[in-house]
């Protein structure tokens, strides 16, 4: 018998602000959004739109947003050779919960895939035996197949096959190479008038195909997204590079060099006036060196003092311990500092991190809209915390 949970379940938006809020603060957090409470991947499909176009476009600063590619807008992975099946099995053991018996026999604790464990003592399926590319297909995570084969079904190509726009996927079957959920997010962040870049940041080297991908998505030719066609943003094809160490994060693109070792803020203010959708390879040796922790990750920086701009990191592999994590946020504390501090996962959790859960981000089209306009409603509240009185009294980050 399956135990019954009430953790955040993969396909709902995890609930805003995971810094501890005063009491007031908490009853006021917002709600998880209609339509995402239901089991992972029940079949609901693609939203409509209506429930996140009628939200508030939010304080109207001008938008950053940090995007993964693999399991995040991209099901697929040329590096490890994963096509759409592989990497759709793969995220599902991520997200799959259980524990090893008596007899070392593994025992699930949860039939909802969720993005954190169910109960105390949970591990996760790939925490235990690794990422697995056929993890439907043999073995305990069987008991997914029929979740695994719906959300494969809703990531085939509608129509003829489009060169670059569309994948292979099992033999006779194409699929989409870029989520339909982030060209909607594209589509409705335009026709809401609001200022904003994109930034592919990934450890991977699928940086060309998928700017490609978004170039051929803005001159209309994706068959579900023509409007596209009228978003004026400029693609760079050419894919940059950011190189970490203990002194400084160095990013190259073309002829462009900057460093954080003398002044931290370079590269905030470099990424603050980004314009266009273009890409940059993050240092994966750096974040093995340092045990794929948060210390080695992606770096971001964020200026709370800064209320022009609002810097979001969409990541799949975004977590709560800061000891399994992709991104190193790291914060302005002081108006005009130069140097910034790292701050825990759980400080900007929804505020401006947010963990891709891949399933919803497949069925419901809404889902990236969704997440952005969380993390402007808490962001909103996050430096209205940090102006009221000081971090450690309203926002510990704890």
């Amino acid at each position: 018998m399956v135990t019954a949970v009430t953790a955040p379940v993969a396909g709902e938006v995890p609930r805003a602000g995971r810094g501890r809020w005063r009491e007031e603060e908490a009853r006021a957090e917002v709600a998880p959004f209609p339509g995402n409470g239901g089991a992972a991947g029940a079949g609901t499909g693609a939203g409509t739109g209506a429930g996140a176009g009628a939200m508030s476009r939010g304080s109207g600063r001008r938008l950053v947003l940090h995007v993964d590619l693999n399991n995040t807008v991209v099901v697929a992975d040329t590096v490890s050779g994963q096509g759409p099946r592989a990497a759709l099995n793969s995220f599902l053991s991520t997200v799959t919960w259980g524990r090893a018996g008596a007899a070392g026999e593994w025992q699930w604790v949860s039939d909802r895939p969720s993005l954190r464990p169910p109960c105390p003592g949970a591990l996760s399926y790939y925490s235990h035996h690794g990422r697995d590319p056929a993890f439907t297909e043999r073995g305990p995570g069987r008991r997914f197949r029929s979740l695994h084969a719906r959300h494969l079904q809703l990531l085939e190509w509608p129509g003829r096959p489009h060169e670059v726009l569309s994948v292979q996927g099992d033999p006779s079957k194409r699929c989409h190479l870029l989520l339909p959920s982030f060209l909607r997010l594209l589509d409705a962040l335009h026709r809401d008038g609001l200022a904003f870049a994109v930034i592919f940041r990934t450890f991977g080297t699928d940086l060309p195909r998928a700017l490609r991908a978004v170039s051929c998505a803005l001159q209309g030719q994706h068959p579900q997204f023509p409007a596209l066609r009228d978003v004026a943003l400029p693609v760079d094809l050419t894919p940059g590079q950011i190189r970490c160490s203990k002194r400084e994060a160095v990013l190259t693109r073309g002829a462009e060099r900057l460093s954080t070792r003398e002044d931290a803020r370079k590269l905030y203010n470099y990424f603050s006036s980004f314009e266009g959708i273009g890409g940059f390879q993050d240092h994966f040796d750096w974040w093995a060196r340092n045990q794929f922790s948060s210390r080695g990750g992606k770096p971001l920086w964020i200026d709370p003092h800064d209320s022009s701009v609002h810097h979001i990191f969409i990541d799949d592999n975004i977590r709560l311990d800061d000891a399994d994590t992709i991104v190193n946020p790291q914060v302005f504390s002081e108006r005009g500092s130069h140097s910034a501090r790292r701050v825990p996962t759980s400080e900007l959790y929804d505020v401006c991190l947010v963990q891709t859960d891949l399933l919803q981000a497949i069925a419901d089209q809404d889902y990236f809209l969704r997440c952005v306009r969380r993390c402007e409603e808490n962001y909103d509240r996050y430096l209205s915390c940090r102006e009221e009185d000081t971090a450690s009294q309203r926002w510990d980050g704890r």
